[in-house]
């Protein structure tokens, strides 16, 4: 069974695939392998994970301008996840995916979804589209 998220559209695309969820904020600086997109913060619950590929779905990133210098780093390598939901609004995140817009032409969809982000699991399918709706199926 599926159901649907309304979120709101920092940075508009579509993408759609596998979730990979955690309730943990992350940080990319020391927390993400860029070269690789495996999540390698030991201390997270997603270590030993790949988020590329996948919509990540993480409350915020952690950290401050690093985050987004890491996951530049991984679309230009091309190893980012396809599209990031978090909780709330991330400038981080945004601000990432707006400079791989400007460099690469590869934007990340990054939406916040207030009302559903606790709704989010791994292994669940999600369609992002580009007006913040994130279809969900199980």
């Amino acid at each position: 069974m599926g159901h649907i998220i309304e979120g709101t559209v920092l940075v508009a695309g579509v993408a759609e695939g596998p979730v990979l969820a955690s309730s943990e904020p992350l940080s990319f600086w020391g927390g993400y392998d860029q070269r690789t997109g495996e999540i390698i913060d030991r201390r997270h619950p997603l270590s030993g994970r790949v988020a590329a590929g996948c919509v990540l779905a993480v409350p915020a990133s952690r950290g401050s301008t690093t985050t987004t210098a890491v996951l530049l780093e991984a679309v230009r390598c091309g190893m980012a996840p396809i599209a990031i939901i978090t909780e709330n609004p991330d400038t981080f995140l945004t601000l990432a995916s707006v400079v791989a817009d400007e460099l690469y032409d590869k934007p990340i969809p990054v939406i916040a979804a207030e009302g559903g982000f606790m709704s989010l699991r791994s292994g669940q399918h999600a369609r992002v589209q580009a007006d913040g709706r994130i279809v969900i199926t199980d």
